[in-house]
């Protein structure tokens, strides 16, 4: 199973929208280097969910549900979409200053490219970001 995390503008799909969805469809990537992830998403992975704007935190969790399809809002056949399911809500939001604060984090491309929408989240890093959500780890 791998760990990813996709971003989203709270005011255009939310965690709380997601949750009471129940599922939805990822879809609305244009970017080269997220599509590439998105595709290597599987069946059975989790995704945390990140909200971009004022907020800059990982909120919740999904479930990824089946593999990448084409895009069905879209016309280029070279965009595509992943089906996801509710998971949770984390216990307290990471915040992207968190994130940065502690060195584990560096390279990450949540870090070192933060415009991405879509990216992998290793074993070690998603095990950090759990642990900051539970209060195991002092936040920044």
């Amino acid at each position: 199973m791998a760990y990813w995390l996709f971003k989203q503008e709270p005011e255009s799909y939310s965690i709380s929208r997601l949750q009471a969805d129940g599922t939805t469809l990822w879809d609305g990537v244009t970017n080269a280097q997220a599509l590439m992830f998105l595709r290597q998403c599987a069946k059975g992975d989790t995704a945390f969910f990140y909200h971009t704007g004022d907020e800059k935190a990982v909120v919740g969790l999904m479930t990824i549900t089946g593999p990448a399809v084409p895009d069905p809002n879209e016309t280029n056949e070279k965009l595509v979409a992943v089906p996801v399911k509710f998971k949770a809500v984390l216990p307290k939001p990471v915040t992207l200053a968190t994130i940065k604060a502690d060195p584990a984090f560096a390279e990450w491309h949540l870090v070192k490219n933060s415009r991405l929408s879509v990216m992998p989240c290793p074993g070690p890093l998603a095990a950090r970001v759990l642990a900051y959500s539970a209060g195991e780890l002092p936040a920044a």
